[in-house]
């Protein structure tokens, strides 16, 4: 009869465990699920890590296929990647977001005695011909410099960065043409 017992209690622990292994991992999946919308709800990650967002998602429709075929530790296996890739994708998000508002921080601040510097220079040889069109360029580059700032203040770092480098390059522009006209002008 003991042994009865023994065997009888160990077929029910071998059903427990079968049991176990017979249901979805719901919960990894909904923390996976919880995960990637985090994720796609952070402006930073969507904007910096966008591919990571999309291997989350790959994860998650892969989870749940592998979950519809009852092949429940693929699933779960699934779900820690999803889980994985969405926070990174924020943590990666956070880190580019920061590295870019430094590098937008930096053009801008450099950009005001560059606008200054190269009005000056344009002033000085206003009225000489062909280069009477220099203070409009100038002009576009105070407005898509007051555009940067405008991005920059309101944390669209990727916008401000790009006007600011436009900046650079009208007033790099200006700078060459005034150069090369002076130049001409001395042979």
């Amino acid at each position: 009869m003991k042994r009865f017992i023994v065997t009888l209690l160990a077929f029910l622990a071998l059903g427990l465990v079968l049991a176990a292994c017979a249901t979805p991992p719901k919960e990894d999946m909904d923390k996976a699920l919880d995960a990637v919308f985090r994720a796609e709800s952070d402006p930073d990650a969507v904007a910096y890590a966008p591919l990571l967002l999309v291997r989350a998602r790959d994860a998650l429709t892969r989870m749940q296929s592998e979950a519809d075929a009852k092949n429940y530790d693929a699933a779960k296996q699934f779900a820690a990647e999803a889980i994985n890739n969405a926070e990174r994708a924020i943590s990666d998000g956070r880190t580019a977001a920061a590295r870019a508002r430094d590098e937008a921080s930096r053009l801008l601040a450099a950009l005001p005695d560059n606008l200054a510097e190269t009005s000056n220079t344009v002033n000085a040889v206003e009225g000489l011909p062909g280069l009477d069109e220099l203070s409009g360029e100038v002009e576009l580059a105070r407005e898509t410099y007051d555009n940067a700032q405008q991005h920059f203040e309101e944390e669209n770092y990727i916008d401000a960065i790009s006007n600011a480098e436009t900046v650079r390059s009208l007033l790099s522009d200006v700078n060459t043409r005034v150069n090369g006209e002076i130049v001409s002008r001395k042979k």
